[in-house]
């Protein structure tokens, strides 16, 4: 069975980083496309960003230049830095990828 499985999330003030990794277990092939949603409270879920197996990425225009995606084909490893954090930022990060599969989620706090 094939699973996506996030760590990384946590506590962070303003201005902080993190990084959120996926790995997809399960699997022997990586998948075309992987990326990240959030989802705030009393929010719907937003695409955060997507990157191809040949490493093309798409970014929400809320993280461009602070966000950024990228992949490990090898490990089947998909990782999400995000610098310059903001509150605004603070949800809840899911993995996804267009099989449909989604991760559990990893929370993401960011203190003013």
């Amino acid at each position: 069975q094939v699973q996506l499985v996030e760590s990384g999330g946590g506590l962070v003030q303003a201005g902080g980083s993190l990084t959120l990794s996926c790995t997809a277990s399960g699997s022997r092939f990586s998948f075309p496309v992987m990326g990240w949603y959030r989802q705030a409270p009393e929010k719907t879920r937003e695409l955060v960003a997507t990157i191809t197996r040949t490493y093309a990425t798409t970014y929400a225009d809320s993280v461009k230049g602070r966000f950024t995606i990228s992949r490990d084909n090898a490990k089947n490893t998909v990782y999400l830095h995000m610098n310059s954090l903001k509150p605004d930022d603070t949800a809840v990060y899911y993995c996804y990828t267009p099989i449909p599969l989604w991760g559990q989620g990893t929370q993401v706090t960011v203190s003013s």
